[in-house]
């Protein structure tokens, strides 16, 4: 059993907790998530990792109440444990493999909505962990649903906080804090990572490659399984396609077809859907195992 040493409300409906979780701690690297399940009957549930302490043997989750499980989850205090805590899975943050003079000599800009702020957190932390300052813009739709705002602004360089309505901070999308920063500004960027709404990551991807800015995206919201056997995470990056949580969550944002990951996730919601993806996919719909029943 996993225990959970703090369990606190971020926002409405997104929920925060550290769980006693050691040998993942000792493993974790941005960009990577886990599995939890409540107990036997409870369904595998992927979260991208917010932060770890591996002295501490503690690895914090950030998630949103989507559906019956996470609303259960919701429920859970300091003290209770999940069953299931299963990680480091996915592939870490392709500079955590790089050169690190080769990572120092780039100019980064990270860019997160909503609850993307989370997975964006330990990628800007490990920046400043390694003395590098980067450009960090936390989108949300209004001030209450902003999260971990503290937090980001203790590793980032320069902070940039928006906001749907105007309620806190700047008024407007992410993407007009981008154009102000590289066109009015004249910041130059080398590498843009942007994590949050599938519909966020869409449209800054079509700035950037305006830009030329080549950037970078966590296909996490479209994980189910967590282990590419269900499906639902199938994307097309460039003319191959990928399973998010085992060859990403993270890829060049620039190649993803995001028109065809949304229309397919709404599809995958409906048992009629999902009959139809495997008629469409055929041996490639599950993983490319071909051997699954459902």
């Amino acid at each position: 059993m996993y225990q959970i040493l703090k369990a606190e409300q971020l926002a409405d409906k997104i929920y925060l907790m550290d769980v006693k979780a050691p040998r993942v701690a000792r493993s974790c690297q941005p960009g990577e998530f886990v599995i939890v399940r409540m107990d036997e009957k409870g369904e595998r549930i992927p979260l991208t990792i917010c932060d770890f302490d591996r002295e501490q043997g503690i690895v914090t989750i950030v998630f949103q109440i989507v559906g019956a499980s996470t609303l259960r989850m919701a429920g859970l205090k300091a003290g209770d444990a999940f069953q299931d805590f299963v990680g480091p899975l996915g592939q870490p943050s392709e500079f955590v493999k790089e050169d690190l003079a080769e990572v120092k000599g780039r100019r980064y800009l990270f860019v997160a909505g909503g609850v993307g702020t989370a997975p964006v957190y330990p990628q800007v932390k490990w920046m400043k962990e390694h003395g590098i300052d980067v450009d960090v813009i936390v989108g949300a739709k209004n001030k209450d649903l902003l999260i971990l705002e503290k937090e980001m602004e203790s590793v980032a360089g320069n902070l940039y906080v928006t906001t749907d309505d105007g309620s806190y901070g700047r008024h407007g999308m992410v993407t007009a804090v981008i154009e102000d920063l590289v066109k009015d500004q004249g910041k130059h960027y080398d590498v843009c990572v942007a994590i949050g709404p599938m519909i966020m990551m869409k449209f800054v991807c079509k700035l950037t490659k305006e830009l030329g800015l080549p950037t970078i995206v966590s296909m996490n919201p479209i994980m189910v399984d967590g282990t590419g056997m269900c499906g639902a995470c199938r994307l097309t990056v460039g003319d191959e396609v990928k399973f998010a949580c085992v060859d990403g969550p993270e890829f060049d944002g620039h190649l993803v077809d995001f028109d065809e990951a949304m229309k397919r996730q709404q599809m995958y919601k409906t048992e009629e859907g999902r009959a139809m993806l495997k008629a469409m996919e055929g041996d490639t719909h599950h993983g490319g195992c071909g051997n699954c029943g459902d």
